[in-house]
């Protein structure tokens, strides 16, 4: 009893055996025959002085043909002897064509274990898709439970940052009330040692008060609480007032801070507050990696339209495996630089969202020991 096996053409279980399936009416041997053309067309199967047909597609012809008893295994013996005559002569016959010159089967038979044959291959075949589809699909699946726990556990992270930063800024703000009103000696007079003193704690407060807000800033962005509050901007005012600002630390040490700004810039539309945390997180960057006695330079210029911001120092530079890396959250490159210069490694993670957040892209150039230089653009208001 012959088993059944799929038709090729509409999937209809059929005995190969039949010369027609009865659900489509499409002649067996014919779809065989088509099956191994798209298949040696996928394929490009060449057999070197051999015809193309069926037979090609069927490995191990003759044992099958013993298996179903249609020939014996002298007759099976006989025929590969007249194909090792054939090959050396340079004139190959495929087997079951040689089987069909020495009359030890007819043309029917060989059809039908050829079509047999080649059904079963493809419904192997099918199988073999439909198993591997299954798996794509579950892997698939896996992938997106993954990212969705990934994008879980971001959150979560996210509104732990949030939290804690603001329960930090509480307390740090009733310290910092009772360090100014000691500082400026409402609560009484300071000796000079405790002027000193003071100085220190105020300059470790603020510092502490701007880690504060880059994890607050960091974890709006975070939770696409990220917005913008767009209006005019006189950036040349905002690069002055930011070098301003960073004289201080650029003068501790002994860096040489300048600022060339293209005199009547136009106005850009943007937030003013975000753009100014940027150049200053920028300048603040290029102060604390610089080496002693260095150069910082900030410019802004007009060019084919465009506003162009550009940051540049003589500090230690960054290797160029690792540019991209500066800008991945809670990042530093490297472990000892990290306890060195300090920091939470969010800076350049929220520059690039803010840059980004007003239509540009945030570039940077380097070489270590020579140091680096940023680039951005800023579009003039309408």
């Amino acid at each position: 009893m012959h088993p059944e096996i799929a038709c090729p053409r509409c999937g209809h279980p059929v005995n190969p055996s039949m010369p027609t399936c009865p659900n489509c009416g499409i002649n067996l041997t014919l779809a065989a025959i088509i099956v191994t053309e798209e298949a040696f067309a996928a394929t490009q199967i060449e057999v070197a002085g051999a015809p193309i047909t069926p037979e090609i597609l069927v490995p191990r012809l003759g044992e099958i043909l013993l298996e179903k008893k249609v020939i014996q295994p002298s007759d099976l013996q006989r025929a590969l002897d007249v194909s090792k005559k054939l090959t050396s002569e340079n004139r190959p016959r495929l087997l079951g064509q040689i089987l069909l010159d020495l009359k030890l089967i007819n043309r029917e038979t060989l059809d039908e274990v050829v079509t047999q044959q080649i059904l079963q291959l493809q419904t192997a075949l099918q199988h073999a898709n439909t198993l591997l589809e299954k798996r794509v699909q579950e892997r698939t699946q896996e992938l997106q439970q993954a990212l969705n726990k990934l994008a879980e556990l971001s959150k979560m992270k996210s509104n732990f940052i949030s939290s804690i930063s603001h329960e930090l800024r509480t307390p740090l703000t009733h310290m910092k009330g009772y360090l100014d009103l000691i500082s400026d000696g409402s609560l009484g007079p300071l000796t000079d040692e405790q002027t000193t003193a003071m100085d220190v704690l105020l300059r470790s407060e603020s510092r502490l008060e701007q880690l504060i807000e880059d994890l607050i800033r960091f974890s709006l962005a975070a939770r696409d609480e990220f917005t913008l509050h767009p209006g005019p901007v006189d950036i040349g005012g905002v690069i002055h007032s930011a070098v301003a600002q960073s004289a201080r630390h650029a003068k501790e040490k002994d860096l040489f801070l300048s600022a060339t700004v293209l005199e009547k810039l136009p106005l850009v539309e943007g937030d003013q507050e975000k753009l100014t945390w940027v150049i200053l997180q920028l300048l603040d960057n290029a102060i604390k990696f610089n080496k002693h006695e260095g150069e910082v330079s900030i410019s802004a210029k007009l060019v084919e339209g465009k506003i162009v911001i550009n940051v540049i120092d003589t500090g230690i530079g960054i290797p160029a495996d690792q540019l991209d890396e500066i800008f991945e959250p809670f990042h530093q490159l490297d472990s000892a630089d990290s306890r060195h210069y300090g920091g939470t490694g969010l800076g350049l993670a929220l520059v690039r969202r803010i840059v980004e957040a007003h239509g540009s892209l945030i570039k940077v150039e380097s070489q270590i020991g020579k140091g680096s230089r940023f680039e951005f653009t800023l579009s003039p208001k309408n």
